[in-house]
């Protein structure tokens, strides 16, 4: 266990042992019925990718607000690049979220159509560095989920590589969150609201504070802090509806800190990774039951993205 939730190592799902394997999606899936959230050693994410990333973090969002409003484009509703302080709040709520924070998204390999989706990725000419280190993390990100989510359509019964061809060149974000230093007396303890991630899975590379809490089944507020060499990677809301909520998607929060903290920033860089817009998010049939009955009508994973977009105030 890891500050509450269980800690597992992907080594052994790709080990090529039939049973540590099958141990491994057991783990996995029992984790995510359960709270939905677990910590992974043994994943693809480079120590160097992610200590070069975070001090490039630092050194973007310590730059002044005219240089980094330079890189904010409303018109792609923050899809790329800089979005600014209180920009997004929680669904529900008005109040904006204490942070400011960028996405790194999808690189399209190869003649794929869906390269007309997205926008292209932003470079700081203030920082070259930041672009490069961003999209290297977003690769080895990328390819840990993907076999995180072969894990979990082995637990759900499908094919292990249903996901793949679905997240291939998929929609997912890389972003880094600045919480700036508090300065005056909040009026909330939270710097980002509770709420439920939109995709399938994400994976969060260790922040640097504390302050991340999920809400158990016993509804009480769980601290959680991904060590050095982990990721603490969670089910999402797609991935709860397309399992009719076989899997959690689990509430969670970050607070502010004690007094005596207020002065220190959190940097934190999870990755949130979506499939294509056309993957279609209708349960599937073998986790709806009469003791589980049909709990979501159909949708695509485009059309729940842009309707959510809309709940947290990104998209108008």
């Amino acid at each position: 266990m890891n500050n509450g939730i269980p800690s597992i190592d992907l080594a052994d799902f790709l080990s090529g042992d039939s049973t540590l394997k099958q141990n491994f999606v057991n783990e996995l899936g029992r984790a995510y019925e359960d709270i939905g959230f677990v910590a992974i050693r043994g994943h693809l994410l480079k120590e160097n990718t992610s200590s070069g990333l975070y001090n490039q973090c630092k050194e973007f969002f310590n730059l002044p607000d005219d240089i980094k409003l330079k890189y904010e484009n409303l018109e792609i509703a923050g899809q790329r690049g800089y979005t600014s302080f209180g920009k997004e709040h929680a669904k529900g709520r008005n109040v904006g979220d204490l942070k400011e924070f960028w996405h790194f998204g999808q690189t399209v390999i190869g003649e794929d159509p869906i390269k007309n989706e997205y926008p292209d990725n932003v470079k700081v000419n203030e920082l070259p560095e930041f672009y490069s280190f961003g999209i290297n993390a977003y690769s080895e990100l990328e390819k840990t989920g993907m076999f995180m989510l072969r894990a979990i359509a082995i637990y759900l019964g499908l094919d292990e590589f249903y996901f793949d061809d679905k997240i291939r060149n998929g929609n997912s974000i890389l972003r880094p969150i600045h919480y700036p230093p508090i300065t005056a007396e909040p009026e909330t303890a939270v710097r980002a609201a509770e709420h439920e991630d939109i995709n399938l899975i994400t994976l969060l590379m260790g922040a640097s504070a504390e302050g991340l809490q999920v809400l158990s089944k016993q509804n009480e507020w769980v601290s959680i802090t991904a060590l050095p060499d982990q990721l603490v990677v969670n089910v999402g809301d797609m991935l709860q509806r397309l399992t009719n909520d076989k899997l959690k998607s689990t509430t969670h929060r970050v607070v502010n800190p004690a007094k005596e903290k207020w002065a220190e920033p959190r940097f934190s860089i999870p990755f949130f990774l979506h499939p294509r817009s056309e993957m279609r998010l209708d349960c599937l049939p073998g986790c709806v039951t009469n003791e589980n009955p049909l709990n979501y009508s159909p949708i695509s994973a485009g059309e729940y993205l842009n309707e959510r977009l809309k709940e947290i105030g990104l998209k108008k």
